[in-house]
């Protein structure tokens, strides 16, 4: 039996996410809102637009490129009404977010043929979690899931998978810390096939301080899954921290030119005030932004739509920008 991966289930995301979101909709975000309320659209105005921008994590290029488009919008269509400045504003943000989600494609599920995500990141950016996140995710649309604790690295990445197993009630193939990464994913492959799994999660290392290593442990971990289903792995998810800001899209540019990745899981985004982050990561990595992370509990999961995440920087839940 085929079924679709189907991403949206829109009400029940939206709130979702106009939760997760309520920390950084109160910061910064907030800031850009009260300005618009003010109509004074002369160079203060622009000024301040970009500084809280860049405040937002946005970075400096593209605060200043949706700068000077509102400006010209303003000037072309002599707007000054503070609604119709907004909706510009929204229009380009909603463009730029597009930018990481017009390549995402489709994902196709066979019951009895695992799906296999691979899960990559730097150490920190809260894979562990989010693998849970996932994992979760995917049991409520009914599919059965088994972990593969791939990071061998860390004795503290196995514990903590096995708990999230336990919570979760999934299984997770494990060996113990040292042991090799393709091993424990050998296992993994043969035991979802055994047990007519439908999605594995597979954890990797998340060390940047050998590139040509963890080139090597990540080709041989796909020879090794591409030995029981040839198009695996059918996702590689990376997961970045939004707490750590343009430092945290550095250390994914650099992890992005090690790895093929096809899909971007933003995490810990309930944590921050700014929640810019997901502009820079659509603009400078180009690849899919198909999750983000609204709190610390499995279900804390939310999907990526661009409009609803604009709306949900700006405003709470049934609100619109």
């Amino acid at each position: 039996m085929v079924f679709s991966r189907l991403f949206r289930r829109q009400t029940e995301a939206d709130q979702q996410l106009s939760k997760g979101l309520e920390k950084t909709r109160r910061g910064v975000f907030s800031e850009i809102a009260k300005l618009f309320d003010r109509g004074a659209f002369d160079e203060d105005f622009y000024d301040v637009l970009e500084m809280l921008l860049i405040q937002a994590d946005l970075g400096w290029d593209i605060s200043q490129q949706l700068v000077e488009d509102l400006k010209a919008s303003v000037a072309e269509h002599g707007i000054t009404d503070p609604q119709f400045a907004k909706d510009y504003l929204r229009s380009d943000m909603v463009r730029l977010l597009e930018l990481a989600t017009r390549n995402r494609k489709v994902k196709i599920l066979q019951r009895g043929v695992p799906f296999v995500i691979m899960v990559v990141g730097v150490n920190g950016v809260g894979k562990t979690t989010s693998i849970a996140k996932l994992a979760a995710y995917h049991q409520r649309f009914g599919r059965t899931v088994m972990l593969a604790a791939g990071d061998t690295f860390r004795a503290a990445a196995i514990d903590q998978l096995k708990v999230w197993g336990e919570r979760l009630d999934v299984p997770v193939i494990a060996q113990t810390q040292g042991s090799d990464p393709g091993a424990v994913v050998f296992d993994a492959m043969q035991a979802a096939h055994n047990r007519d799994i439908d999605v594995l999660i597979v954890d990797t290392a998340g060390r940047l301080h050998n590139k040509s290593n963890l080139m090597a442990e990540l080709s041989k971990i796909r020879k090794i899954m591409q030995r029981h289903v040839e198009e695996a792995p059918q996702e590689v998810l990376l997961v970045i921290d939004a707490t750590t800001g343009q430092n945290g899209l550095v250390q994914a540019k650099e992890f992005a030119k090690s790895v093929d990745i096809t899909d971007i899981m933003i995490a810990k985004l309930d944590g921050t005030a700014k929640g810019g982050i997901a502009f820079s990561v659509a603009r400078e990595l180009g690849t899919p932004i198909s999750y983000i992370g609204t709190g610390e509990k499995a279900t804390d999961l939310a999907e990526f739509h661009p409009e609803s995440y604009v709306d949900s920087l700006f405003f709470g839940e049934g609100d619109g920008l």
